[in-house]
């Protein structure tokens, strides 16, 4: 499995990363290795990724030549791995690498495995948004989804690398894996509360957003094309 961390101007945070996930890799169920995806940093964060990945064989970066923003980098992530599973977790941390064995376990079962956060550790305006954020999502998508956003994911990267970009496609990853037939779970993981840098998603664009990029989703449902090749020349 590749982890991809995305992260913008997180350097607060990477000390905690590398220690976290350095800590998790020789525990995690299946062989797992690091790609964080730059976007576009501008106080240090990539100098200091650099830093964590001559340190541990196991920790790979890319960097974008300027924001591209969430969806981008996840995106990115997902066509740069090479491994049969990749996962996702944010540079915040307030979701626990470890739990990545809990939907681990889950991987060969279903295309995707997504966490949900019990016992949210956010304020009470970022729970309320989310929950609003969450139920215009379903009412689009009949994902099925309690916790669409929660940072902590497993794909088949097979099915991760067919998902097409568009903005807002990290809301949409339960859903566009839907429309390839995909099978996804949700498992409760643990929520922790930021403890460094500055949260990237605030009331006006996690409720404004979410309801503008439904519209998005709808017309790629309509146009989504899920094609299987039978045989192929060796």
């Amino acid at each position: 499995m590749t982890i991809i961390v995305p992260l913008f101007n997180e350097m607060e945070n990477l000390k905690r990363v590398e220690e976290e996930l350095s800590k998790f890799l020789p525990e995690a169920i299946k062989k797992s290795c690091v790609l964080f995806v730059d976007d576009g940093s501008t106080d240090g964060s990539l100098k200091m990724v650099k830093e964590i990945c001559t340190r541990h064989k196991s920790f790979h970066y890319i960097a974008f030549e300027k924001n591209q923003g969430l969806s981008a980098a996840i995106k990115a992530g997902f066509d740069y791995v090479e491994t049969p599973l990749v996962g996702y977790i944010d540079s915040d941390l307030q979701t626990d690498p470890e739990d990545f064995n809990l939907l681990l376990e889950k991987s060969d079962e279903y295309d995707l495995v997504t966490g949900v956060r019990v016992e949210r550790k956010d304020s009470f305006k970022k729970n309320l948004s989310s929950r609003v954020a969450n139920g215009i999502r379903n009412a689009f998508t009949h994902d099925g989804m309690d916790d669409t956003g929660c940072p902590l994911k497993v794909i088949k990267s097979d099915v991760a690398k067919r998902i097409p970009m568009f903005k807002g496609l990290h809301r949409f990853l339960p859903a566009m894996v839907n429309l390839q037939k995909g099978t996804t779970i949700q498992i409760p993981v643990r929520h922790y509360p930021r403890i460094a840098g500055t949260p990237k998603y605030f009331l006006l664009n996690r409720l404004v957003g979410p309801f503008v990029d439904c519209f998005a989703y709808l017309w790629m449902k309509n146009n989504y094309i899920n094609y299987k090749v039978q045989e192929r020349d060796e």
